[in-house]
């Protein structure tokens, strides 16, 4: 009977952990991403995209970001980059950067679950996605300078 009990209570922890999945720890790349605006420099632990399967899910279905942190989108060749909400609470601000490791443009408070695309507007390298508001916060403005310091 106790065994019995086991195996129920195994295939209840494995149904709601198919519901409800358990956080874990990211295989992505991770980082150091530095802006310089007018008002300072803010630092930000980043986790970096490593695949393209990794860029398709980028933040969909988190549910929480810290001030200090964001995800970078890198790519080899500059072009122009479109991005998306599909499937993403959190409302972002996404910061584009050109080959010259300047930001280019910056979407700010995008549209949770929009599936309105949001284009770089020209050529980028990359794209910095930060919680809703950061931007304005530290002043982030076209041309500000964008240093990546690869962790692993």
């Amino acid at each position: 009977m106790a065994f019995s009990a086991r195996i129920i209570a195994a295939m209840l922890f494995l149904g709601l952990a198919a519901i409800y999945p358990v956080p874990h720890a990211s295989a992505m790349g991770t980082g150091r991403l530095v802006l310089t605006t007018e008002t300072g420099t803010y630092p930000f632990a980043v986790e970096v995209t490593e695949t393209e399967a990794e860029q398709a899910k980028g933040l969909m279905f988190r549910r929480d970001l810290a001030p200090d942190e964001g995800m970078l989108f890198l790519y080899d060749e500059p072009h122009q980059i479109t991005m998306w909400m599909k499937n993403t609470y959190l409302s972002l601000d996404m910061v584009f950067i050109g080959e010259n490791w300047r930001v280019n443009r910056i979407a700010e408070r995008t549209e949770p679950f929009a599936l309105d695309q949001i284009p770089s507007n020209g050529p980028a390298i990359g794209v910095l996605e930060v919680a809703a508001g950061t931007a304005r916060r530290i002043g982030l403005k076209v041309g500000d300078a964008v240093i990546f310091e690869a962790g692993r």
